[in-house]
């Protein structure tokens, strides 16, 4: 959030390389350097300095332009090193002075946003070969460590001062909240006593204590530092290779293919398809356009608008359309296989909002194939048949709903919609390709109720107003117990156990109270605890 003219400004999720003021982005071959140094003046709102590396929704934000390009435009990159270009220092996590001042709502879509960054390198190592390297190269700290845990290797410098360290919970009153506590124990396998002791110690874990609790992979001496991140660079790189060009990711064009209106705290947003099918290798071919369109407008909604808490999903076009992009991204390319990825990450940002999601499926509409999962991500799903023009609105599956796009506990959202009966997901297979009315939609338990055209305006209206009439906190509570069913993952344990748990500490006055931890760090007076257990 910036200021302009003393009032703040929307918070613009924009970024290039050439405008960065926290990270440098260098591109080697195979070898592509991320180097965090950040501007201590240059925090996205004013009142706190970044020092030590600490870091806030602005380099959170230049982080997540960063992945975003290295996935596009360098996919002959096969290892990223992400490293510090300050001495002795690797990034002391988030700054506690904008934790601190920081609303409580702000401060849950700064985690939200910071873990959803890291969930997608992780995705990068594992789906597009791009191996995540932290060259830790000095104190690691909070969510610096996090930092690094989201890196698929970890070289710790040994020099004797250096460590790596977790301590929120000491020193501040809170967790790991970008999700430390679960990497450590379901990732990286840390015995979970050594991690209670982890995360109990201000000071931190250093040197071979640190590689026998497999908090890092290796040790490497300050003189051969460097040597040793290259030669581990190189070595990860040849593990797989992508021979192609990348493409391009233009400025984005907003209010072309998602557009969006609001009304009395709710926002109406469109997903537009063209009018026809246009294969093309570049920043315009209409999945990456619209789905980098839909990325950047859930972001701006969850952190600019948050009093508009329910969310109406339209779609517009020729289901046809959308089926005929859909074949194109069925091909064997590196690219198709980006933005498959993309728009996979695009939904779960969906499925982690917290705003109640209806979809209107009406005539005009293009719930096909990928754009069939927005109205899956909803909370309800509600489809306009108009019998007085005998024209209705449509769902059509495609293989696409089947395993291309699986939400963070690692299924589908039609397997989540029917936990309770997973055969029928089998007769639902049965369905691909044909274009579903409402009677049929409403049979196979696709739409939570079909609706005539006399009774549509007036039934939405009440649906709409009932919603925003209910208190946003239990709204909020039910829709994320309701939207993960089955197994449990690292990403949902994040988004939901850690989230959970670290929301509601935010708002305890033992961290954010006057005498907290949150407001007193740093002060030299100690925070007072209410001991009582809740």
């Amino acid at each position: 959030m910036n200021v302009e003219n003393g009032h703040m400004a929307d918070v613009s999720f924009d970024a290039h390389p050439d405008s960065y003021r926290h990270w440098r982005l260098r591109v080697d071959g195979a070898v592509a350097w991320l180097v965090l140094d950040v501007d201590e003046h240059g925090g996205i709102v004013p009142g706190y300095e970044l020092k030590l590396n600490s870091y806030d929704l602005g380099v959170d934000i230049e982080l997540y332009d960063a992945t975003q390009r290295l996935r596009f435009e360098h996919p002959e990159v096969r290892t990223v090193v992400v490293t510090s270009g300050k001495d002795k220092v690797f990034c002391a996590g988030a700054n506690i002075r904008m934790l601190a001042a920081s609303s409580h709502e702000w401060k849950v879509n700064f985690c939200k946003f910071t873990n959803e960054t890291r969930n997608g390198m992780e995705d990068a190592t594992a789906n597009s070969g791009q191996t995540y390297l932290a060259a830790v190269n000095g104190a690691c700290a909070g969510g610096g460590y996090e930092l690094a845990l989201a890196c698929d290797h970890i070289i710790l410098v040994d020099d004797n001062s250096s460590t790596v360290a977790l301590p929120e919970v000491p020193l501040l009153g809170v967790l790991p909240g970008t999700g430390g506590l679960t990497r450590v124990v379901d990732k990286r396998g840390t015995r979970k006593d050594r991690a209670d002791v982890f995360a109990t110690r201000p000071d931190g874990v250093k040197g071979r204590t640190a590689v026998e609790w497999k908090l890092v992979d290796e040790l490497a001496p300050p003189r051969k530092f460097d040597e040793v991140v290259a030669e581990r660079a190189t070595q990860l790189a040849e593990r797989s290779a992508v021979k192609s060009d990348g493409v391009e990711l233009t400025p984005l064009q907003r209010d072309r293919y998602v557009t969006t209106s609001t009304d009395n705290g709710t926002v109406e947003i469109t997903v537009h398809a063209p009018a026809t099918v246009e294969d093309r290798r570049d920043a315009e071919f209409w999945p990456l356009a619209m789905t980098r369109e839909l990325d950047d407008l859930i972001l701006r909604l969850r952190a600019n608008e948050p009093e508009l808490g329910t969310w109406l999903i339209r779609t517009d076009g020729d289901p046809e359309v959308v089926l005929g992009y859909e074949r194109l991204l069925e091909n064997d390319d590196w690219l198709s296989g980006e933005i498959v990825h993309y728009f996979k990450r695009t939904l779960k940002r969906l499925d982690v909002t917290s705003r109640s999601l209806i979809a209107l499926i009406e005539p005009g509409s293009c719930f096909a194939g990928m754009l069939a999962e927005l109205a899956f991500a909803c909370d309800r799903q509600y489809v306009l048949d108009d019998q007085e023009t005998g024209e209705a609105g449509t769902l059509t599956l495609t293989e696409s709903n089947f395993g291309a796009y699986p939400m963070g506990n690692g299924i589908t959202r039609l397997r989540s919609r029917f936990w309770g009966d997973p055969s029928h997901v089998d007769v639902l297979h049965k369905e691909t390709g044909v274009a579903l009315g409402p009677d049929r939609a409403k049979e196979l338990g696709l739409v939570t109720d079909a609706l005539d055209d006399i009774d549509w305006a007036d039934e939405i209206r009440i649906v709409v107003e009932g919603r925003t009439a209910l208190s946003p906190d239990a709204c909020t509570g039910m829709e994320a117990n309701h939207r993960f069913v089955g197994p449990e993952t690292i990403e949902t344990k994040i988004f939901g156990r850690l989230s959970a748990w670290q929301n509601w500490i935010f708002n305890r006055p033992n961290a954010s109270g006057e005498d907290g931890a949150l407001r007193r760090y740093g002060t030299g007076k100690k925070a007072v605890f209410d001991r009582k257990r809740v």
